[in-house]
């Protein structure tokens, strides 16, 4: 079936997406104090990444982003690899997403898993936290070919859609647009990080994002990601007013970044959890849902039970249905 007849907001459908890698990476020893973060362990621990994405399904999750997000042809060369090593890790993180579906689809038969391919901002790379202001400044030929080779490798290693994720500047959104065109065939979501519930990052407004990308249907899905749930849920009431494509959120735990330190907190009441937030964002349009930094697998159980009494999760069609 078409993955975007599956998130229609006028279908009973939901899809959950997974939660945070980096935490249970962490949760399995390993430290991921480093420029290249996730991509690291792809690069001496892949297994971990494999059993992190394996319990995410097994966990209710229906979609695994893969461990792409920090892995860049720029970040991975930094780090002593050749381009076509750095290509090779990058299509590892799709690789590893697949093994881990097979595997669940062995334990659970029926269910339709599908693997995003993480297309992360240039503020990644940098990994400086400015993928939460977006204040960097490259020409659109810069972005685009600085997208392009990971863009093409996540491609060429069959991933179903691309999550192009976490998106703090609107010059790179529409540098991104103008690359995805080139890949006519390939879906994909954008999600942005945001200055308040009606700006992105970089301050421009939701109506003038959601205004460039309205018309392109290759992208099936807009919304945002890596913010507190309670602005997660703001942006989302504005976002349903500007466009009828589905809505993509998977939000953090809640906790404050320290870009410096590369370290999370705390400050405030008891956050507000995912699942108690997740029925509204359904009603609002949201169809893809799930979480991002210091979520768990709880957090996906706990999503996908509270959405149990509203929505059909998606399951493999019969041979008869093709």
């Amino acid at each position: 079936m078409e993955f975007r007849k599956l998130i229609l907001r006028d279908h009973p459908h939901c899809l959950l997406i997974d939660g945070a890698l980096a935490t249970e990476l962490e949760r399995r020893g390993y430290d991921l104090n480093s420029n290249l973060w996730s991509a690291d362990v792809l690069i001496k621990n892949p297994k971990l990444i494999y059993e992190v994405h394996l319990e995410y399904f097994l966990a209710g999750a229906d979609i695994a982003i893969t461990s792409s997000y920090q892995a860049t042809l720029p970040g991975l060369e930094k780090a002593g690899l050749s381009p076509s090593e750095a290509t090779e890790i990058i299509q590892r993180s799709v690789g590893l997403a697949q093994q881990a579906r097979i595997e669940a689809n062995a334990l659970q038969p029926d269910r339709k898993l599908i693997v995003a391919g993480s297309v992360g901002p240039y503020g990644a790379y940098l990994a400086d936290g400015s993928e939460y202001r977006g204040d960097y400044d490259l020409s659109r030929e810069e972005f685009v070919a600085f997208h392009r080779s990971r863009m093409e490798a996540l491609i060429s290693g069959g991933v179903d859609l691309l999550a192009v994720e976490t998106i703090p500047s609107f010059q790179e959104t529409l540098a991104l647009k103008s690359l995805l065109e080139e890949y006519p065939h390939v879906p994909a979501w954008l999600s942005f990080t945001l200055r308040d519930g009606w700006h992105i990052s970089d301050g421009t407004s939701l109506e003038e994002v959601v205004g460039a990308l309205n018309a392109n249907d290759q992208i099936v899905a807009l919304g945002v990601n890596c913010l507190p749930p309670g602005l997660a849920t703001e942006a989302l009431q504005n976002l349903a007013r500007l466009t009828k494509k589905p809505l993509v959120v998977y939000p953090n735990s809640g906790e404050v970044y320290d870009a410096s330190s590369k370290t999370w907190s705390y400050e405030g009441n008891q956050m507000t959890k995912i699942a108690e937030l997740a029925p509204q964002w359904y009603e609002l349009g949201a169809r893809l849902i799930g979480g991002c930094c210091r979520t768990t697998p709880e957090d996906i159980q706990n999503i996908r039970r509270a959405l149990k009494p509203i929505v059909q999760h998606v399951k493999q069609p019969s041979s008869a249905e093709g």
